[in-house]
């Protein structure tokens, strides 16, 4: 597993093994990834989507503690998968950082609680499923929108995105910040330091 330059994610690009049945890959291993992000996984929930190409799901986050960390594949087709740093006080704060999550290189993206998570389907049928380290409880989730031009994803431009209601009428991450909706950056350092104890 590779960090990526928010702090709190990583990307897996595992190898993988073609042959003449198709291909066969490692997608998680236990000891790699608590040496990478130095504790363990821990799943509550295990989730599965399938997208039309442009529709744009999230960015989605809740509150923590106790957060919601999320390891993310594609299984078949494509997306862009975005991790947004959500957290205030953060270095990062309002940074996002995109990788792409395909059938071919197998790549996996693993994002701690309290960062923000989105992506853009980049074919039809693109089939994502990502392990949840606690369960979904609505009154803790929530989402900033996908397409504020302050936050400034680059979503490709010859995709055009789709949005459910929900997301569409998510606030900006402006509006996020002023109604206290955002993860403190203290306090999720708090939170991981106690999950790696």
């Amino acid at each position: 597993m590779r960090a990526l330059d928010i702090e709190g994610a990583w990307v897996l690009e595992p190898k993988v093994f073609p042959d003449e049945r198709g291909s066969f890959h490692e997608w998680y291993r236990g000891t790699e990834f608590r040496e990478a992000t130095g504790y363990d996984l821990t799943l509550a929930q295990a989730n599965c989507s399938v997208s039309r190409r442009g529709v744009v799901r999230g960015v989605h986050f809740s509150d923590v503690p106790p957060g919601q960390a999320k390891y993310v594949t594609c299984v078949r087709g494509a997306v862009l998968d975005v991790v947004v740093d959500l957290r205030v006080g953060s270095p990062d704060f309002g940074r996002w950082e995109a990788v792409r999550l395909d059938d071919g290189t197998r790549h996996a993206v693993f994002l701690a609680e309290g960062l923000g998570h989105a992506f853009m389907a980049l074919t039809d049928d693109a089939t994502v499923v990502y392990l949840c380290s606690t369960g979904y409880a609505p009154e803790r989730e929530h989402g900033v929108h996908p397409l504020d031009p302050d936050l400034g994803i680059d979503w490709p431009a010859e995709v055009t995105p789709v949005l459910s209601p929900k997301d569409a009428a998510a606030p900006s991450l402006a509006q996020a910040r002023e109604t206290g909706l955002l993860p403190s950056y203290d306090t999720c350092r708090a939170h991981y330091r106690q999950l790696r104890s």
